[in-house]
C-alpha cells in the first residue's frame, strides 16, 4: 500500500511538472501593428532569439495573441518583436522600453500583457547629427549576406582636413540611436560630441549591426558545442578585408594600426580580443567589455600562444555581479594573467572590476568614455562639468612580491584608499583596511596566489592578482 501510495505521488507530481506552463496573452497591440504580422516573443529563456518560429505567438480570432511556454522557474525577462529588433515593442511614446520581468513559480501561469507601440515604427531618434548610416545592406563577401552599418564623424569633420583615429564596434543597433536598440543605446556619440567640446582630437566611429539570430555564429571563431558559433573568423576577416579599405577610402582616416581599435561587450568583448591578437598589425587597441569569454576556452590558448605586440593596449571591465557567483570578474583575470604570462606589460593593459557592474547596456555605457580616453590617449577636460574625471589607473610592484607590495593610485578623487586580500579559492584573509602609506606589508603571508582588491572610498577601483613568493 505504502509503494503504491508513493507511485501515485510521483505520477502527480510528473504531471504537474509536465503542466507547468506559461502563457503569455497579449490582448492589445499598437493600431499600426500590419495586419499579417507575426508577433514573436524573446527573452532570457530562447537565448533573445528575435525571430524565432517556436516562439511566435497565434492570433485568436478576437484579434489577441497568444504562445504558451514552458520556462524554468525563475526571474523571466523578455520583449516582444515582429520578427527583429529593428520592430521591437516600445513605450507609450514610441520609444525604448526596459526589458519585461516576470518572476515565475513553476505553477501553471497565464500574464495578460498590452503592446503600446512599436520601436520601429515612429520611435523618436536620439541619434546626434553627425551620425549616419553608410548603408543598410552592405555586403560581406565573407560570409554571403549584408549588414547595417553606421558612422559617426567628429563635430569638424566636415569643417576641418585632418584625418581620424577609427574605432570599430559591434552591436551597432545600441550606439547611437535607442529607436533602434532593444536594450538602450551607449550614447556614443553624445560622449563623444561632449569629449569633443572638452579639447578632445576626435575619433571616427564605424558601428556593424549584429545579425540578430546570427550573433552568436558571427561573434565566435569556435563552436560552442551548446549554443553555436564558429563565424567568428570570417566576421573580423571582412572588418579587416572589406570594411576597413572602404573606410580608409571614403573618410579621412589614419589607417596604421596605431589609430585603429575595435570595441564590444558580451560576445562583441570576446570578438573584440579575438580580432586583437588575430590581426595586431591592424587593431592596436581593444576594448573588451563583459566578455563572454567562457563561451570559448580557445581564446585563452590563443592568448597564450600570441605573445605580446608591441604599442596593444587592452582595456577590460566586468561587474562583479556578472554570471554565476561574479565568474566574468573571474574569467577577466584569468585572461589578465594569461596575457601577462604572454609578454604583456601592466601599461599595456587596464583591468578593472565594478562592484555595481552588471551584464547591461546602461554599465557599458557608463564605462565607455573612461575606455574611450585610455585606449587612444586622449585630452581630458572637466571645465563644462560635463565629463566624468578619469579614474586614474593603479600599479602594484614587484610581483611576485616576497615581503612589501607598493601600490601606486594616480587617480584624482582620492577619498583614503583600502585594500582586501582573498584566497584563490575566494576566502577573505584580510578585510577592507585603509591604506596609510603606499605599501603592504605581507610578510605574514603564506606563498601562493592572491587577489588584491583595492578600494578608492567606498568604490572598487581594481582588482590585481598577487603571487607571494
Amino acid at each position: 500500500m505504502a509503494r503504491f501510495t508513493l507511485t501515485l505521488m510521483l505520477l502527480l507530481f510528473s504531471s504537474l511538472i509536465a503542466f507547468a506552463q506559461l502563457t503569455l496573452l497579449v490582448n492589445a497591440v499598437p493600431n499600426n501593428t500590419p495586419a499579417d504580422a507575426t508577433i514573436y516573443v524573446a527573452g532570457n529563456f530562447n537565448g533573445w532569439s528575435e525571430g524565432d518560429p517556436a516562439y511566435a505567438l497565434e492570433l485568436q480570432g478576437d484579434g489577441s495573441y497568444r504562445i504558451t511556454i514552458e520556462p524554468a522557474a525563475g526571474q523571466l525577462e523578455f520583449k516582444f518583436t515582429r520578427g527583429s529588433w529593428q520592430t521591437v515593442e516600445g513605450n507609450e511614446n514610441g520609444g525604448f522600453r526596459p526589458n519585461r520581468t516576470l518572476s515565475y513559480d513553476g505553477s501553471p501561469t497565464t500574464a495578460e500583457l498590452q503592446i503600446l507601440s512599436w520601436e520601429g515604427d515612429g520611435g523618436t531618434s536620439t541619434a546626434a547629427d553627425n551620425v549616419s548610416i553608410i548603408s543598410e545592406d552592405f555586403y560581406m563577401p565573407q560570409l554571403q549576406r549584408s549588414r547595417r552599418i553606421w558612422v559617426y564623424l567628429p563635430p569638424d569633420y566636415e569643417s576641418s582636413s585632418k584625418s581620424y583615429p577609427v574605432l570599430y564596434m559591434h552591436d551597432g543597433q545600441n550606439l547611437f540611436d535607442a529607436a533602434n536598440s532593444a536594450f538602450g543605446e551607449w550614447e556614443v556619440d553624445e560622449t563623444l560630441n561632449a569629449l569633443f567640446a572638452a579639447g578632445d582630437r576626435g575619433v571616427i566611429v564605424v558601428g556593424v549591426d549584429n545579425g540578430g539570430a546570427l550573433r552568436l555564429d558571427e561573434y565566435s571563431p569556435w563552436a560552442n558545442p551548446t549554443y553555436g558559433g564558429g563565424e567568428g573568423a570570417a566576421y573580423i576577416d571582412f572588418i579587416v578585408e572589406t570594411l576597413k579599405p572602404y573606410i580608409d577610402e571614403q573618410y579621412r582616416t589614419q589607417p596604421g594600426a596605431a589609430h585603429t581599435g575595435i570595441m564590444g561587450s558580451s560576445m562583441g568583448g570576446l570578438i573584440s580580443l579575438y580580432a586583437i591578437l588575430q590581426y595586431p598589425e591592424v587593431f592596436h587597441k581593444a576594448g573588451v567589455f563583459s566578455a563572454s569569454l567562457w563561451f570559448a576556452d580557445e581564446i585563452y590558448d590563443m592568448a597564450a600562444a600570441a605573445g605580446m605586440t608591441e604599442g596593444h593596449r587592452i582595456y577590460m571591465i566586468a561587474g562583479q555581479e556578472e554570471g554565476s557567483g561574479g565568474s566574468q570578474v573571474a574569467e577577466m583575470l584569468e585572461m589578465e594573467s594569461t596575457l601577462l604570462g604572454a609578454g604583456y606589460g601592466e601599461g599595456q593593459l587596464a583591468v578593472t572590476a565594478h562592484a555595481d557592474g552588471e551584464h547591461s547596456e546602461w554599465y557599458w555605457r557608463r564605462e565607455f568614455g573612461d575606455a574611450y580616453e585610455w585606449l587612444f590617449g586622449t585630452v581630458t577636460s572637466n571645465s563644462n562639468g560635463l565629463l566624468r574625471k578619469p579614474k586614474g589607473r593603479v600599479k602594484v610592484y614587484p610581483n611576485p612580491v616576497k615581503d612589501t607590495l607598493f601600490l601606486e593610485y594616480k587617480g584624482k578623487e582620492k577619498k583614503g584608499v583600502a585594500v582586501e586580500l582573498y584566497n584563490e579559492a575566494g576566502k577573505q584573509l584580510m578585510p577592507l583596511s585603509p591604506l596609510v602609506r603606499p605599501a603592504l606589508d605581507l610578510q605574514g603571508v603564506l606563498p601562493g596566489v592572491y587577489v588584491l582588491k583595492i578600494y578608492d572610498g567606498q568604490r572598487l577601483i581594481s582588482t590585481k592578482r598577487i603571487v607571494k613568493q
